[in-house]
């Protein structure tokens, strides 16, 4: 694999995405990676805004670590994928399932559709 200069972590301020962005803390500070945090908002996370998940993974960056915060709409993995490519992300980090309503047998929809169509590395966090 080469270098990882750039990670993409989406969040939505479910379990296993607060577990993601720890994954992607600790593998930032490993590589001195720039990290970019993703929330698309959307009926399902209605009423977490933005800011609040934001906020919270704030307190976590360790000094030295650059990030930055992007928010979207519309489709999630369409979504994460357009960021990816805009920022010319070299891998993404996400959790397995996040807010949704619907279980997959393994991953969730969301992180099943972006492991098979995105371009880059993709690792899902349980």
């Amino acid at each position: 694999m080469s270098s990882i200069k750039k990670i993409l972590v989406p969040v939505d301020g479910s379990v296993n995405g607060c577990k993601a962005v720890d994954e992607a803390i600790y593998l930032a500070t490993k590589c001195n990676a720039k990290m970019d945090f993703l929330y698309v908002s959307g009926d399902i996370n209605k009423d977490i805004p933005s800011h609040l998940v934001f906020d919270r993974i704030w307190t976590k960056l360790p000094e030295g670590i650059e990030a930055e915060k992007h928010v979207e709409s519309g489709s999630i993995h369409q979504a994460i994928l357009k960021v990816a490519a805009a920022e010319e992300s070299d891998m993404i980090i996400m959790g397995s399932r996040g807010l949704g309503l619907f279980k997959g047998a393994i991953l969730g929809s969301v992180s099943q559709k972006v492991v098979e169509e995105s371009k880059i590395p993709v690792m899902i966090i349980k």
